[in-house]
């Protein structure tokens, strides 16, 4: 079993071990720049997932909130295979992987609640 790294985030690293060289637990992958929350609407594709963030915009014109929606590409590793659609995680920014890749999937958000109660 591959022992898992430091990758200097508050979470948990899986339990499950992994083989995958882009992987910030198993592999050499390094984070750099912005963490992001968001939920998950598609893992169809091999080892990414499709992450939709939601976010209100003041429209002064009209008095109201404008509700405003953006996706973020992130590579899966196989060592967080318990992450469906509809799922809350937390993505971190890593060097550009694909075309479309530059973020990776580092927690589930009720794994993440779980660690920050634990640790004081």
């Amino acid at each position: 079993m591959a022992e898992s790294r430091n990758i200097g985030l508050d979470v948990r690293a899986p339990d499950k071990a992994c083989e995958d060289i882009n992987c910030p637990f198993h592999g050499k992958l390094s984070l750099r720049g912005k963490l992001l929350t968001g939920r998950t609407v598609s893992v169809s594709a091999k080892n990414m997932a499709v992450i939709e963030r939601e976010s209100f915009q003041y429209n002064p014109k009209y008095m109201r909130y404008l509700k405003k929606r953006s996706k973020v590409h992130a590579h899966l590793p196989p060592c967080l295979d318990n992450i469906g659609v509809g799922d809350t995680v937390l993505v971190a920014e890593t060097r550009p992987l694909a075309k479309t890749v530059s973020f990776v999937v580092v927690a589930k958000q009720s794994d993440l609640r779980k660690t920050i109660l634990t640790n004081p």
